[in-house]
């Protein structure tokens, strides 16, 4: 059996339209745009006492594990790790303000996970990104856009929060914030003279050109891997049947659930992967693979696992298969030792990657109806609530609800199914509990 056999068995990779170069360098990206998720989540998680060299050791583990899953059940080119959000979710409303042990809030992630194999299994999951109109499927790939770019602002310093207008533009004269933008332009030149990996070659550069600023730091190259054994299998089962239980699995399933479903639409949608029907190939085997490491990531001592937004950037280096994520999945691996090295990347240097993703995420705007307001303005709410709530699954919801609502009240009854009426209640039952 050949190279490209093998390839294709593993990993969906079709010599006549990929190539290996081009996966390699897509997964590498990948990887550097959200390998911050190495330091963010420690930092998160042990405000609830957890050990924190132990939840270095997890997040990383488990990052690499389940995108090896991604790459090797789905074939997609998606990286996972520990959601952002729902680590906060866990740590500041669960542990935090619930007074719940971080032991209670790993059971719960832990029963969440297993809730959503069983979802995969009877096909609700499939059956649920079905339901949501074209229209919002549409507009959720530009609502992540804004939305990472958001993030990449934040992360840069560029935005910063106000107490009096909640956000407003920080110092760019110095430091990360002008690193950025010193990015944002070495990066904006290369994609516009087509220069191949210049995404990745843009936070290369911006971290060595950090380095005489004084914002990127290098520690060392190697070390050896924390323990994980203070957090490893440390469930508490005596508060299973409890009503925070409930409540908190439920928030949690309704989180993960959305996020994880407008990641994978967005993302698809940006690489051109949905079918003319609108079915997005293998996302049955996506499902299976957040969803077995949600639960393995609990006994592992990591909150929920969930598909990265951040993976539009291998996508846009021309990711398409599973050799991609299997990249960024030993990327992952390989950080266990390299973590000093890795962790000195700052989020000036990948803040210029996630903004100009942002942008190429919009290019879904064509496909948006805008003489139409049943459909311009569902679209235009689902888009915007994103970065404004700072969630995904937000502006899902609202996207959906005012689909739903708008035609009904406008008396296009056609235009709505009985799966989006069910998958409405569903949502408004979320803003009940």
């Amino acid at each position: 059996m050949n190279k490209n056999k093998i390839l294709s068995k593993l990993f969906g990779f079709n010599p006549e339209k990929n190539k290996v170069s081009t996966e390699l360098m897509a997964g590498l990206t990948t990887f550097l745009t959200m390998a911050y998720i190495l330091a963010v989540n420690p930092a998160i998680l042990s405000e609830t006492g957890m050990d924190k060299g132990a939840l270095f050791t997890s997040a990383a583990l488990m990052s690499g594990i389940a995108t090896l899953l991604m790459a090797f059940i789905a074939k997609l080119p998606f990286a996972l790790g520990p959601g952002m959000g729902l680590n906060a979710f866990f740590a500041y409303t669960v542990c935090i303000g619930m007074g719940y042990s971080w032991q209670f809030a790993l059971t719960a992630v832990f029963i969440e996970g297993i809730i959503f194999i069983l979802l995969t299994v009877s096909n609700m999951r499939e059956h649920i990104v079905n339901s949501l109109p074209k229209t919002v499927q549409n507009a959720i790939s530009i609502g992540i856009g804004l939305f990472i770019a958001f993030i990449g602002l934040q992360n840069a310093g560029i935005i910063v929060h106000s107490s009096g207008t909640l956000v407003k533009l920080g110092d760019i004269t110095s430091g990360a914030p002008l690193l950025a933008i010193i990015g944002m332009v070495i990066t904006a030149v290369m994609l516009i003279r087509n220069v191949k990996g210049a995404l990745l070659i843009g936070i290369i550069l911006t971290s060595l050109i950090g380095i005489p600023m004084g914002v990127t730091h290098f520690d060392g190259i190697f070390s050896t891997p924390p323990s994980i054994e203070p957090i490893f299998c440390k469930l508490e089962w005596p508060s299973l049947f409890t009503k925070d239980m409930f409540v908190v699995v439920f928030t949690m399933l309704f989180i993960d659930l959305f996020d994880t479903i407008g990641t994978v639409i967005g993302v698809c949608n940006k690489a051109g992967m949905v079918t003319p029907d609108g079915k997005i190939p293998r996302l049955q085997q996506a499902f299976y693979a957040d969803s077995i490491a949600t639960t393995l990531g609990a006994l592992m001592g990591s909150s929920t696992i969930t598909t990265f937004v951040e993976s539009a950037a291998g996508v846009n280096e021309g990711g398409r298969t599973g050799l991609t994520s299997f990249t960024a999945g030993m990327c992952f691996f390989a950080a266990l030792f390299l973590s000093p090295f890795f962790l000195s990347v700052p989020g000036a240097a990948t803040a210029p990657v996630l903004i100009f993703v942002g942008l190429m995420m919009c290019t879904s705007l064509s496909k948006i109806d805008f003489t139409n307001y049943t459909e311009a303005i569902p679209a235009f709410i689902c888009i915007i609530m994103m970065p404004l709530a700072y969630s995904i699954s937000d502006g899902i919801v609202f996207g959906h609800l005012s689909y739903v609502v708008i035609n009904l009240c406008s008396g296009n009854y056609k235009k709505v199914s009985i799966g989006m009426v069910i998958l409405a209640c569903f949502f408004l039952i979320k803003f009940l509990m």
